[in-house]
């Protein structure tokens, strides 16, 4: 199986609309590959919060509209990154689409941990709330989004509904560059999954991106990385390495469910 990784620059003095078009062209580019995968947030900045309401579009908005022809045209799965989505019976959400290769949306995925605290992206947006699976014809993906990647017990539950490949959109800050690395081979490892962890060049609202899109396998292994700017990571793997590991170190049957919590400590 082949994957792109599309690391954009996401660029102030460049249009939304021009940047959209500019992606559009380079998913055409992948013709050939069988995913595609772009950043979060590409078309505003992930840190632009200011820009948030004035961006957001609705879920079949011009960016949807966008990268489905581009799937299409190209013939690709395309996880398409993420969108500030209006909900007009609702808040902001930060959602990622799939689209088939036919140019269909296959899934929509609602980020549910917010980055922020009480500020940001935490406040301005609302929470996901479901995990969210594609099944492909090579392997089943598991989606996430950014600051997902801090929280293990997420991607427990995509492997428990299937997920082979984790999928993850960012735009994470090249300040705690040294966690994105870390924390994707962590959940490649514990998973018994690939990663492919697509991030953004250049700066957020002053915010510099870290870029370094990653690819991991099943034993923790970087099969790929890009560096700091605007590039296109292509890495082939084996979608059947994931069974192989989980068979031959099969970790994840002594998994202990349910626990109770400790009670008072005297």
């Amino acid at each position: 199986m082949r994957a792109s990784l599309l690391q954009i620059a996401v660029d102030e003095d460049e249009s939304v609309e021009s940047r959209r078009g500019r992606a559009a062209s380079l998913v055409r580019e992948q013709a050939g590959v069988d995913l595609v995968v772009l950043p979060e947030l590409w078309t505003t900045g992930a840190f632009a919060y200011d820009r948030f309401a004035e961006e957001a579009e609705p879920l079949e908005g011009p960016t949807y509209e966008a990268m489905a022809k581009a799937a299409s045209d190209a013939g690709v799965w395309l996880h398409a990154g993420s969108i500030p989505e209006r909900d007009p019976e609702g808040p902001l959400y930060n959602t990622s689409l799939v689209f088939s290769p036919s140019g269909e949306l296959a899934a929509a995925y609602r980020k549910i941990h917010r980055f922020g605290f009480d500020k940001g992206e935490a406040v301005l947006m609302g929470a996901g709330g479901e995990l969210v699976t594609v099944r492909l014809p090579e392997t089943t993906l598991g989606l996430a989004t950014c600051y997902d990647l801090r929280f293990p017990e997420l991607f427990r539950g995509l492997v428990d509904a299937g997920a082979e490949t984790l999928v993850l959109c960012a735009g994470w800050p090249e300040r705690r560059r040294s966690h994105w690395t870390l924390l994707a081979q962590a959940r490649a490892v514990e998973n018994q999954s690939f990663v492919l962890a697509c991030g953004t060049a250049g700066t957020h609202a002053g915010v510099p991106q870290a870029g370094h899109s990653i690819v991991v396998d099943p034993w923790g292994e970087v099969l790929a990385e890009a560096g700091a700017g605007e590039e296109i990571l292509t890495v082939e793997f084996d979608p059947g390495k994931v069974a192989v590991t989980r068979d031959q170190f099969p970790a994840l049957k002594d998994r202990v469910l349910g626990l109770e919590r400790p009670g008072r400590v005297r």
